[in-house]
């Protein structure tokens, strides 16, 4: 495991996207409704960099397997401040290190990798299986407190999303994931040098949604240009602005127009 202060903030913001409050009816049928149900949304920061982070990375792919249709969503940020160690991550984004740096603030005040946060609320060593699991567990058996339902149609290389939050809004925001399932990496440098690394469930994109209150509303959002919707998924999430908490969780179906 590798703790790193950091002392530095970083100045990238994730993208932020206002929603259009209007509802495209000829969406495809809605995904299911969580409200009342548990979920687990397991937020892995991670690097190709790290030494440490291959057990992780394995761990968090074997959990997102074995949760079969639970919803258990596993999003593996990677983060950039490894990539000065001689091996650049293809998929390190340094507003991945800004999440982590705020969430680092609700925590222990530093940062390392690999880190696992289960909604938002807890944190630990992201190879450590037993606690991941009784994470996991806890969080499944805690009905969620909104509701999130969305349904998504992807035109071009965007992705048109309608969606309707239950409960309690303010102060709360939809985040939205593009996720790729699955990738290789031939690691040529660094503490990895020599291997071939598996990773599971990287984001590429995430979006903050202004929410105006709960009710229906629609977004539009750009897509990755090696976008895939039959390897891709797409992650959304209620989450306290201020806190951290995320409140619910949702895969969200994509349909062709």
């Amino acid at each position: 495991m590798k703790r790193i202060k950091i002392t530095v903030v970083v100045a990238l913001a994730l993208s932020v996207t206002t929603a259009t409050f209007s509802v495209n009816k000829s969406a495809a049928s809605r995904s299911r409704d969580i409200a009342g149900d548990g979920f687990a949304i397991l937020e892995l920061f991670t690097s190709e960099g790290c030494s440490s982070c291959p057990p992780a990375d394995d761990l968090l792919g074997r959990l997102q397997e074995e949760a079969g249709t639970k919803p258990v969503y596993v999003l593996s940020y990677h983060v950039d401040y490894w990539d000065q160690n001689g091996w650049k991550d293809v998929f390190s984004n340094p507003a991945f290190t800004k999440r982590q740096y705020d969430y680092s603030r609700r925590f222990n005040d530093q940062v390392y990798t690999p880190q696992v946060i289960v909604n938002g609320k807890i944190e630990f060593v992201g190879s450590n299986e037993k606690t991941a699991r009784k994470a996991i567990s806890n969080a499944l058996a805690t009905p969620a407190s909104r509701s999130l339902l969305a349904t998504a149609i992807q035109k071009g290389q965007s992705l048109q999303i309608s969606y309707e939050v239950s409960g309690k809004a303010d102060g709360v925001k939809l985040m939205l994931a593009v996720v790729q399932k699955h990738a290789m990496s031939k690691i040529k440098a660094g503490e990895n040098e020599g291997r071939t690394l598996s990773h599971p469930q990287i984001v590429r994109d995430l979006h903050s949604v202004a929410l105006r209150g709960e009710g229906k509303a629609s977004v539009q959002i750009p897509l990755p240009a090696d976008f895939d919707a039959t390897s891709w998924e797409v992650i959304g999430f209620l989450q306290e602005k201020e806190t951290g908490e995320i409140y619910a969780a949702e895969r969200i179906a994509i349909a062709k127009p």
